[in-house]
Order: C-alpha cells, then structure tokens, then sequence
C-alpha cells in the first residue's frame, strides 16, 4: 500500500538543530519584506492590536501547531476564524469574507486564493504557496480496513462501501466532480456519498455516520476515534497547494506579511510535515 507523503521530517532532531530552530524562526520572523505588490501600501500598522487569520482545515493542524512560537516571538496575537476554501456554508472563508469579518491573512486552497483576488478580496501578487497536500480515506477505529491500494481496489471499496462522506471544500469539490467520473462509478457510488458541510469528515466517520471518509490527509490525522487507512492511489491523486495571502481590508499588511514569511519559513517545515503534508520552500 502506498504511504501517505509525511515530508523530510526527522523524529529525532539533533540537538544542535533543536537549538538552532529558535534562531531560525526568530530571523524568519524578522525578515518581514516585501510579499507582492501591496509593499507600498499606505496603511499603518496599529501598534500591539490582533492578527485576524482565517485558514481552511488542509493547513489547520499545522497552523494551530505554529502559532503559538509566531505569537511567542513577535509578541502579536493571533485571532483565527475556520472554514472552508470554497462554497457558501455560513462559516465558510469566501462567507466570512462577503461579510467583512476582519481578516490580515487567509490560508485557503490556491485556486480558492486566486478567485479571491480576482473578486478584490486579496491583494494581488500577496500569494505564497505553503503547502503540498494529498486526498485520504478513513474508516472508524476498529473497523476492517479496506484496500485502497490501486485504482481497481479503491473501486472495489467504493462500490461496496454503504455510505461515504466527503467534504464541501477541495477534496470534496474532485470527489464528486471528477474521481468518480473517472473510475466509472458515479451512478453506482455518488446516491450513498454525502456531502459534509462545517464539519471535519473523520468526526463523522468516529461517530458511526459514515463507512468510509475522505479529506485531506492532513484533515483525517488529528481526528480520534478513527482509522487512517491511507491515501488516493497515485493515478487518481489530486494533490491541492494550500497558499497564504494578504486580505485588501487587512488593518496590518505588514504584520499579516511577518506571519505569512514564518509560515513559509526552514523553521515552520518539520512541524508542518508532522501533520502529514508536504512544505514547501520559500521563493
């Protein structure tokens, strides 16, 4: 079976590299230059007041691990709102946005990030891409793990399976527009698949609501009560690039650029590929 991608991380650091991490991020941190073309924006930070992040769930267990040092080494706080990159659920991000909740950064699927800059609600040239993230499935803790090995088995498991969950956000949005299509089975498969909205799918899955869950991995790997049972075979894979970028309403453009730079940062990567997606380098 193939494994899921869990990125260059080591367990055991060395511990020169442990010491070294906190000068890292503290220069990651200082180093808060230019991110796209809003550098010369004309608004002014206001000393000491909150950071307002909104991330979607691919980078949420990454994020949650990292902000705690962020806020620790630049003595800002971070307020985060959840949600998902795309569709109109009330707490979705585009949601949050069209109601003008405060925002600095947004943390979302590339193509989600994109269509936000072209509707105004990102400056253009803010974007950066963080993260590389893979499709999963999961089953209720305890349960007969089924093969998902290759194309055929994964077809196998979704004709037999009595019902599926899938999210409303990326990983969701290719399941029901395009994997099924592709394996040839949506007569068969997409009447017994739910669609999940303001919810993590594995917590529908623990819960006996669902035989058979799929997320981003990164989304499955923190849920309790369930079974991580691996990810898309490669040939039907959809790997999504999470990206950070500046909201045009941001109140601290440079402290929402500071943050972006840690994420993005040699610092942030081994706690990043703990949560089972891939970093990527900084450009």
């Amino acid at each position: 079976m193939t494994k899921p991608f869990l990125g260059p991380f080591r367990p055991a650091l060395s511990i020169t590299r442990r010491a070294a991490l906190p000068l890292i991020a503290a220069f990651a941190l200082a180093g808060c230059g230019s991110l796209g073309t809003n550098s010369s924006s004309t608004s002014k930070p206001v000393a000491g007041a909150d950071i307002h992040v909104m991330t979607s769930g691919g980078f949420t267990a990454a994020y949650n691990d990292l902000r705690p040092e962020f806020e620790r080494s630049s003595g800002r706080s971070v307020k985060t709102a959840y949600g998902a990159s795309m569709g109109n659920a009330d707490d979705s991000i585009p949601s949050r946005l069209a109601r003008n909740e405060p925002a600095d950064v947004v943390i979302l699927a590339r193509p989600a990030l994109d269509a936000l800059v072209a509707q105004g609600k990102v400056v253009p040239g803010s974007q950066v891409d963080l993260v590389r993230s893979s499709i999963g499935f999961a089953v209720r803790k305890g349960a007969p793990r089924p093969d998902i090995s290759t194309v055929d088995a994964l077809k196998r498991t979704l004709i037999a399976a009595p019902s599926i969950a899938y999210s409303a956000s990326a990983s969701g949005t290719y399941y029901e527009t395009e994997l099924l299509k592709k394996l040839g089975i949506e007569d068969q498969v997409k009447p017994k698949s739910k669609r999940i909205l303001s919810e993590r799918v594995g917590s529908v899955v623990a819960r006996g609501d669902a035989a058979l869950g799929l997320q981003q991995v990164s989304e499955l790997l923190p849920i309790a009560g369930i079974d991580y049972i691996g990810p898309l075979p490669a040939e039907v894979q959809r790997v999504t690039v999470f990206s950070a970028g500046v909201a045009t309403g941001s109140k601290q453009p440079d402290a929402a650029r500071q943050l972006i730079r840690y994420l993005n940062s040699p610092a942030a990567a081994p706690t990043i590929a703990k949560t089972g997606l891939e970093p990527l380098p900084a450009r």
